[in-house]
């Protein structure tokens, strides 16, 4: 039986200070750094055993999954890193504080930045690192909506995950709130309305019991 689980990174340095973070990389907060280790302790007390993981290529979740594998006695487990399990690109709100942004441009319009299934953020035009030389320019956005991420991630679902979960795998993906959320709404088949809704907390595993067609027969949190 295939057995997928999600975990949100732990908490960041700018999830601290309330900042828009998307593509920016920054690092775990010592709070979040435990944040992962803990999840890696229950993987461990309730006998997961992961044959593959993933991972996007941003610090705060590339150490997450690293403390989850180290902390389940399981750092030998083979890992691929893909921009696509990247967080949303938060555009030119990316660095700035939440409370700043709505205090100039009102809640309401925050509120459909931030939550809004197709309305894109004021979109950046900062270069690209050199993480991401090897893309088609076009493929680099210059800011993400849950829809636009969706669409990325979906590929690498495609194509990386869903065949391992296929093979019988037990996989996991340490992502991002905005990634995981887009790639639950594919896989629980959550509405466009209803999947705003949907907050994954940083740090604590979810795991889901699949069928062997994938559909979900359980999901829960450790």
């Amino acid at each position: 039986m295939p057995k997928l689980i999600f975990s949100r990174h732990g908490l960041s340095e700018w999830n601290k200070l309330d900042q828009f973070t998307g593509w920016a990389d920054v690092d775990l907060a010592p709070e979040g750094v435990e944040e992962a280790k803990e999840a890696g302790r229950k993987i461990k007390e309730a006998g997961i055993e992961f044959d593959i993981a993933y991972t996007s290529v941003l610090t705060r979740a590339i150490k997450t999954c690293n403390y989850i594998l180290e902390y389940s006695d399981q750092l030998w487990v083979p890992t691929i890193k893909s921009w696509r399990l990247n967080e949303r690109h938060y555009g030119a709100l990316q660095g700035l504080n939440k409370q700043a942004t709505r205090d100039k441009y009102g809640d309401e319009q925050v509120l459909i930045w931030r939550r809004s299934y197709d309305t894109l953020p004021p979109l950046s035009d900062a270069a690209p690192d050199r993480r991401y030389a090897q893309l088609d320019p076009r493929d680099v956005p210059g800011g993400e909506n849950l829809k636009v991420t969706l669409e990325r991630a979906l590929p690498f679902w495609q194509d990386e995950i869903a065949p391992a979960l296929l093979d019988g795998k037990t996989v996991l993906v340490a992502a991002h709130g905005n990634s995981l959320r887009a790639l639950a709404k594919h896989i629980e088949g959550i509405s466009d309305d209803d999947i705003m809704g949907l907050e994954i907390p940083t740090g604590k595993p979810l795991v889901y019991e699949l069928n062997d067609d994938l559909t979900v027969i359980e999901k829960y949190y450790l």
